[in-house]
């Protein structure tokens, strides 16, 4: 009896090992909390973690299965050719990186006179997408001090949140966050991986059935 039930627990290991390396893959997902941990569909450049194909846990049991397939969320990225905006495109979300300087001056939260115009765009797009609740985040690279990424990264998100309510009334509501040096998309040794990191995030979710397209309360911690 011991014998079966340990052939049990190591069947059942098995088989979720499996399941869960076939799943952990494509898009987070994004809970819907007051102050989330992670930013939803943040990317770092952290490395993937290494599996060893060889491993006995990765091996089925005669007569295991594996768990039913499932469609993962697919992602399509366009980024202009300076990189001064990126748009990401799921199944669920659309956003939009932008610069940090195509939209404020150096070290600074006013927006520059180019910024109307890009905040505008996006402002449609939430419009076109029907969104009712649009998540503004603010990033910064790692140089200065963490304290002062966080109020900067924080302050211009409040800025790009303003001009985006200008266009899209009240019926929209925001959440509003800056996270300085954290979730970097570029590495921070190279100034080409600290200006993309310099950026503010515009995201809500996708209409149903809307196309792609192109180019209030506020809920902040």
């Amino acid at each position: 009896m011991g014998h079966s039930r340990s052939r049990t627990r190591s069947l059942a290991t098995a088989t979720a090992t499996l399941t869960a390396l076939v799943l952990l893959s494509g898009t987070s997902a994004y809970a819907d909390d007051e102050d989330p941990s992670t930013p939803p569909g943040s990317t770092t450049t952290t490395p993937p973690q290494e599996v060893d194909s060889n491993s006995p846990g990765l091996k089925l049991a005669d007569g295991a299965t594996l768990a039913p397939a499932k469609v993962l969320d697919i992602k399509s990225v366009v980024e202009d050719m300076g990189g001064e905006e990126r748009r990401e495109d799921t199944n669920t979300d659309v956003k939009f990186a932008l610069q940090a300087e195509v939209l404020f001056p150096k070290d600074s939260n006013k927006l520059n006179p180019e910024a109307n115009s890009r905040i505008k765009a996006i402002a449609e797009e939430a419009k076109a997408q029907k969104a009712t609740n649009v998540r503004v985040f603010g990033f910064t690279d790692d140089l200065g001090s963490y304290s002062h990424g966080k109020k900067l990264s924080r302050e211009r998100a409040e800025a790009v949140h303003d001009k985006m309510a200008s266009y899209l009334g009240p019926e929209v509501t925001y959440s509003v966050r800056g996270y300085s040096e954290d979730y970097p998309i570029a590495d921070n040794s190279s100034e080409q991986g600290r200006k993309k990191n310099r950026r503010v995030e515009v995201s809500f979710p996708r209409g149903s059935g809307a196309d792609t397209g192109t180019t209030p309360s506020v809920s902040q911690d």
